[in-house]
């Protein structure tokens, strides 16, 4: 395993833009929704650029690119509802599993590490995500957005995941795509580890400074030191 794992016990996962690319069929329900209220609908491009703070955020974002101005609370509610309705009848359509994402998910549950997954997607779309790439026996826990009071980049979630298997959280670390996922794990005490190919509203995972930049997953389960951000994990 990489180096910087050395001595933890717990590793979560984020989801999206980190062991899968969702946003396609994100996209599709975005545009979907939107074309119910006979709205402007947005590129693919755009969605990835709102990915990351939960269904109802980026729906919000969605609204106000097309109204170019902040949508109602009615028009919110009725498009997440919508939202969640398409997404809900295909959410595996267009969504790719990322290059390595099995394998190193199945050497680290073999090292005896317990893995959790940790995403601000609705929870009720994560276990057919899972279930459908075949990771569902990898999480002894998973937490979506609405799973606890409060979601990245707040780090309740992660300190409750530590908290539940009763490891320290200096034994335990974060992997993640963007700001939220590193904010999150460096306020909960996580070794934090960013990957540079998700989505992050098109800034550059570096600017979080995350302990431990990743090239690809299968870094995770290299020998190799990896470059450190801060030089301590």
């Amino acid at each position: 395993m990489h180096s910087k794992l050395n001595g933890r016990r717990l590793v979560a996962f984020d989801l999206d833009g980190t062991l899968i690319d969702s946003v396609p069929d994100l996209a599709v329900a975005v545009q979907k929704t939107l074309e119910d209220q006979c709205l402007p609908v947005p590129q693919e491009t755009h969605v990835r650029d709102w990915v990351g703070n939960g269904a109802p955020v980026l729906v919000e974002r969605a609204l106000t690119w097309a109204l170019n101005a902040p949508p109602s609370e009615e028009m919110r509610a009725k498009s997440y509802r919508g939202f969640l309705a398409h997404y809900a009848n295909a959410p595996n359509r267009l969504t790719r599993l990322y290059p390595g994402a099995a394998e190193t998910l199945s050497v680290l549950k073999e090292a005896g590490l317990t893995l959790v997954l940790i995403t601000n997607k609705p929870e009720d779309f994560i276990m057919p995500i899972l279930e459908h790439f075949g990771l569902s026996g990898y999480f002894d826990l998973c937490l979506g957005g609405d799973s606890l009071a409060r979601k990245k980049p707040d780090p309740l979630p992660l300190l409750h995941a530590a908290e539940y298997f009763s490891v320290p959280t200096c034994e335990c670390a974060m992997v993640g795509d963007s700001r939220h996922d590193i904010g999150a794990g460096k306020a909960a005490g996580f070794t934090t580890f960013g990957l540079p190919d998700g989505y992050n509203h098109g800034e550059p995972i570096s600017d979080s400074h995350p302990d431990v930049l990743l090239d690809t997953l299968n870094d995770l389960i290299s020998s190799t030191t990896g470059f450190s951000t801060t030089g301590t994990a």
